[in-house]
């Protein structure tokens, strides 16, 4: 089957070149309305799924029980990983991500249908929970193979990192699309936001999807999938090959991510909470702080990826999570100063330090695994860390207030997740600038 997916003839320079552009473009372009879709849902989990499907509990509960339904997408991911992981490796990265892009836009259109607590009552909440793993499932394999979609087309090692941050450009696009239309039809007037207007940007992820299945029609396979199909060295079962293989790396990938993932979903979900609820924000007031820090990323992203194909991997890695660990106290220092300016600030600077680990990512991550488990393995190790940092975190950081009510106790719980990102990142492989197509341990 994989025969027929992969190009194995040779293509010119200027093929070459016109492919690599399309595939950064596709990955780029697909990743955005997936993380759109994905954002949306924690936008909306934060100001509406409480009041709309759990109106008998009292605010807190109703947070947390809307974050619980928010966390089963980041459990689902591992699980994306392992379907579309194993397919990623056997009949290529395109038809797989074709999939992945469909399942996950179809999931996110059907939120826009589910009926409240007032007309199902708890069935409501239920089929959110089941879209919501879908919507995971399908993430859960979108970061895999649109990053080796990008990076596989890169003939120059001392551009990968560069190369491969592109897909990961794609996460404050749809953050930014997501907050964007968050923001525009939650200006409707009186009740009709809550009524449903919310339901609106769901909708529209659906003609999203349909750009993105039009661009990755038109791109061929990656040349070194091509390869192994050509040398008949595909693997029949890479998800278990992998695992026997490279547990090491697999688990290193999830542990690095800590001080990436869960400072980012305290910064751009869970501040909505703390906000609005503790510190009595305006929600548009943040939406458009949190839009002015995606456009940020814009640049940061890719600038740190390319930063790393000059200093290393591990470098640039490391030097994000000591920022981060610091960055934390900063960020709620400047959140409780009562100045709307340095409140903006704060927001806006608070995923660059992030963007430190997220654009050199990618690479440190694929780069660990051999071409014929990569999808597997990447997947793996980068959608482990949903269920151990990413899920939890707002749920965690909102625990932890209730419960010591001071934000520098979250900042605390920051700086462990970057310790812990360093132990990891020292224990990894720099592959900068080193040949990833051949066999390796």
């Amino acid at each position: 089957m994989a025969s027929t997916l992969a190009t194995t003839a040779p293509i010119s320079e200027e093929e070459h070149a016109v492919q690599l552009r399309r595939a950064i473009i596709a990955s780029t372009v697909g990743t955005a309305i997936e993380w759109y879709d994905f954002f949306l849902y924690g936008l909306v989990t934060a100001v509406v799924f409480g009041k709309l499907y759990f109106p008998n509990e009292d605010p807190l509960s109703g947070t947390l029980s809307a974050f619980g339904i928010y966390a089963v997408g980041f459990v689902a991911r591992p699980i994306g990983a392992a379907i579309f992981g194993h397919y990623g490796d056997r009949i290529g990265r395109k038809a797989t991500l074709i999939a992945t892009l469909l399942l996950m836009g179809i999931a996110t259109f059907l939120v826009a249908l589910v009926p409240t607590y007032a007309s199902i009552g708890i069935w409501g909440a239920i089929i959110l929970t089941v879209l919501r793993f879908i919507q995971g499932v399908g993430v859960g394999g979108e970061w895999g193979g649109s990053v080796l979609l990008a990076m596989e087309w890169t003939r120059t090692a001392q551009h990968r990192g560069f190369v491969a941050s592109w897909p990961q450009f794609g996460v404050p696009c749809g953050l930014f699309l997501a907050n964007l239309a968050f923001l525009g039809f939650s200006a409707l007037s009186g009740d009709q936001f809550l009524n449903w207007g919310w339901r609106v940007p769901f909708f529209l992820s659906l003609l999203l999807v349909g750009v993105g299945l039009w661009i990755r029609l038109g791109i061929l396979e990656t040349p070194i999938f091509s390869k192994l199909v050509a040398e008949q060295k595909v693997e029949k079962q890479p998800t278990w090959e992998v695992i026997k293989r490279n547990p090491k790396e697999i688990i290193l990938s999830a542990f690095v991510r800590m001080a990436e993932q869960a400072p980012f979903y305290i910064f751009t979900t869970y501040v909505f909470v703390y906000g609005t609820g503790t510190l009595k924000l305006s929600r548009d007031f943040l939406l458009w702080a949190v839009l002015a820090a995606s456009v940020l990323s814009f640049i940061s992203i890719p600038l740190s990826g390319h930063i790393s194909d000059r200093i290393g991997r591990k470098k640039m890695y490391m030097l994000g999570a000591v920022t981060v660990g610091i960055f934390g106290f900063v960020y709620f220092g400047m959140l409780n100063s009562g100045s709307m300016a340095l409140i903006f600030i704060a927001v806006l600077l608070s995923l660059v330090p992030h963007d430190m680990m997220y654009g050199p990512q990618a690479a440190l991550i694929a780069e660990s695994f051999t071409g014929r488990l990569r999808y597997s393995g990447a997947s793996l190790g980068y959608q482990l860390a949903s269920v151990i940092a990413g899920g939890p975190a707002p749920l965690i950081a909102t625990w932890l207030y209730a419960e010591f009510r001071t934000p520098y106790v979250v900042a605390i719980y920051i700086a462990a997740c970057a310790v812990i990102t360093l132990i990891a990142c020292a224990m990894m492989k720099d592959y900068t600038g080193k040949d990833i197509e051949g066999e390796y341990e």
